[in-house]
């Protein structure tokens, strides 16, 4: 005689109802991100006995927002008008160099070269 096998109702993670999950914290009802854990520990990183408000950090991060979204908007425009479906290093730093004026477009085209050679290296495949 075969006994009845209860399923147990699994959802991803062992919870037991997907709308008892939480919804992330770095994401805000209108899609943004939130920036503010990392621009406090950079400014401790800078100047470790300062401190900032909340309503700095909201303009802040709503700055850091804006760029992104202006950067990102100019990228799709240079990756259309080259006739292509694949968004390039090539067009982000363009999109950079357009928008921002100067020396601060020439660093944030190194910092950021900087950055993705060093996430690209660090997750190289293990030959062993």
């Amino acid at each position: 005689m075969a006994r009845p096998v209860a399923k147990k109702n699994k959802c991803s993670r062992g919870y037991q109802n997907p709308i008892s999950r939480k919804k992330s914290q770095s994401i805000t009802e209108s899609g943004l991100r939130n920036y503010s854990l990392y621009i406090n520990r950079v400014l401790k990183e800078v100047v470790p006995h300062r401190s900032i408000s909340s309503h700095t950090l909201d303009v802040i991060n709503n700055m850091i927002n804006n760029i992104f979204e202006r950067i990102s908007t100019e990228a799709y425009n240079i990756m259309n008008l080259r006739n292509r479906r694949t968004l390039t290093p090539e067009d982000i730093q363009k999109a950079v160099y357009l928008l921002l004026p100067g020396k601060l477009a020439k660093y944030a085209v190194a910092f950021g070269s900087e950055a993705v050679h060093r996430y690209v290296n660090s997750y190289a495949p293990c030959t062993s």
